[in-house]
């Protein structure tokens, strides 16, 4: 059986301007979780506390429609279904995966750098032959991160994307970022020595693959992101 761990953040504090709390993004959680399944991976959720709560920007109805709303209303689908079941990272931190997905939310921008369990999963993942995979703010995974074979930073050297500092300054959140002493993806890629790529536009889909690291720019990159990561799975074990 071929494994799959999506990730999700456990963050769920005030964020927005208006006091708003971030959290996870729900498609960006869903739409990774239907084409895993699709595919025929067995697919464990985990946050680093075993909590989540969605971004309420992310359940508007621009953000969640037709069949990412479908699975998110009905509370018996599969991804429900496994969200119900989420799992602390450290409980499932000697499971083999064989692709590792940190969904994202700018919740991710609080706790994937320190959420040394997911971290673990991930690294294992990668030296295990195995697929890592980031959309959005998911690359945030990458910050803080070694690579315990070579002592370097886990990106370095590396092409990477992620939500772009444009996207954030036209969301109005270049100023809460500041305050909060958040590092966003393009400073995250370059404090870890990686090569930021950047899409043509924020809102574009857009994602990049560099061997088995796979990332993605924003929600519309979720479905491409996934679906690179599971090809870049293909080739590894081919």
């Amino acid at each position: 059986m071929v494994k799959a761990l999506l990730a999700v953040s456990s963050y769920h504090g005030p964020f927005y301007p208006n006091g708003d709390h971030t959290g996870v993004f729900a498609s960006e959680a869903i739409e990774p979780f239907l084409e895993l399944a699709q595919k025929g991976f067995e697919i464990t959720i985990a946050s680093e506390t075993g909590e989540y709560e969605y971004d309420p920007h992310s359940l508007t109805e621009e953000a969640l429609s037709g069949k990412v709303k479908e699975v998110y209303e009905n509370k018996d689908s599969a991804f429900n279904t496994a969200l119900k079941n989420i799992k602390k990272a450290s409980d499932v931190v000697d499971e083999k995966f064989h692709l590792f997905f940190a969904s994202a939310g700018h919740a991710t921008l609080y706790d994937y750098p320190k959420a040394k369990n997911l971290q673990k999963i991930l690294i294992n993942t990668y030296l295990n032959g195995g697929v890592v995979a980031a959309v959005c703010h998911g690359p945030a995974i990458f910050n803080n991160l070694e690579n315990p074979e070579t002592k370097q930073p886990f990106i370095k050297g590396k092409k990477i994307t992620g939500f772009t500092d444009k996207g954030e300054e036209e969301l109005g959140l270049t100023d809460v970022i500041k305050k909060e002493h958040l590092l966003t993806i393009e400073d995250i890629a370059k404090k870890e020595g990686a090569t930021y790529v950047a899409p043509k536009g924020p809102w574009d889909s857009f994602s990049v693959v560099d061997g088995k690291i796979v990332t993605g720019v924003n929600p519309q990159s979720a479905f491409a992101t996934v679906r690179d990561a599971i090809v870049a799975l293909e080739s590894v074990n081919n």
